[in-house]
């Protein structure tokens, strides 16, 4: 695979062309994904659940999120690394700043950060200091303790609007990809249409430009449940690079998600 950069996913979304991602956490599946030609990966704070058992993400601290961020760069040094920004660590701009350095120094090409327009000045002073974003809007789950749960974000018209506005403001400050995470599929259309960076889904239905999964859900090895949006294409294929194949496969051609992996 050759070396990719957010200018492919720029061309892709341009032509129209689908992407699928997916987390990653260590060399060896690192490797698995890039020889599939995944071409974005993601060390999420998703780890803190499905490596460290964890019921949330908020325990997860910006030193593990740099120590499996080198690990994933070793196994795969050609993918877009995404490296997500932990709970609190993006707290003011001069936070961002720091954590976001040692997530670029462990080998991330981007950040992940997950909020509103609030970070509208943190997306700033990250962008201008040569630090990608992708903001990440929905379902964040580092505001479990706010949404009283993992839930579905936006369905209520004033809550959609508001995140239509989010999401241009945030790429009018600098950031390069949107994730939408548990949003209604008229909704993900909707933002995916208005911005002019690459938008990623996870729970938002097969409209947006790209997909992501959680590698465990996309093994059907997650360690607490299998969340509604997910499937288990090694179930379908019996072989985990085949999983991953077939994964890329159906994000790229829209068979997944199909309407059974989608929130109503």
């Amino acid at each position: 695979m050759k070396k990719i950069s957010i200018n492919d996913l720029m061309k892709w979304k341009q032509e129209g062309r689908k992407f699928a991602t997916s987390t990653a956490y260590d060399a060896s599946f690192a490797q698995l994904f890039e020889s599939q030609e995944i071409p974005v990966l993601l060390v999420g704070d998703s780890l803190g659940m499905v490596l460290q058992g964890e019921s949330s993400t908020l325990p997860v601290s910006v030193e593990d999120i740099a120590y499996h961020t080198r690990c994933v760069r070793a196994g795969s040094p050609n993918c877009l690394l995404m490296a997500d920004m932990p709970f609190m660590s993006f707290a003011t701009p001069e936070q961002a700043c720091e954590s976001a350095a040692t997530l670029m120094r462990a080998g991330a090409n981007m950040v992940k950060i997950e909020g509103g327009d609030w970070l509208v000045d943190t997306v700033k002073v990250l962008t201008e200091r040569a630090v990608p974003v992708c903001a990440h809007l929905g379902l964040t789950p580092q505001s479990v303790n706010i949404f009283g749960g993992f839930k579905v974000q936006g369905r209520e018209q004033d809550k959609a609007d508001r995140m239509v506005r989010d999401a241009l403001a945030l790429q009018e400050a600098g950031a390069q990809i949107i994730l939408l995470e548990c949003v209604p599929k008229e909704l993900a259309a909707r933002i995916t249409e208005v911005c002019d960076v690459p938008v990623i889904g996870i729970g938002a239905g097969n409209v947006t430009d790209g997909q992501i999964l959680v590698m465990h859900d996309m093994f059907g090895i997650a360690a607490n449940y299998m969340p509604k949006f997910s499937k288990n294409f090694l179930a379908e294929t019996g072989d985990m690079r085949k999983a991953v194949a077939k994964y890329k496969q159906d994000v790229e051609s829209a068979a997944f998600p199909g309407e059974a992996h989608t929130i109503a």
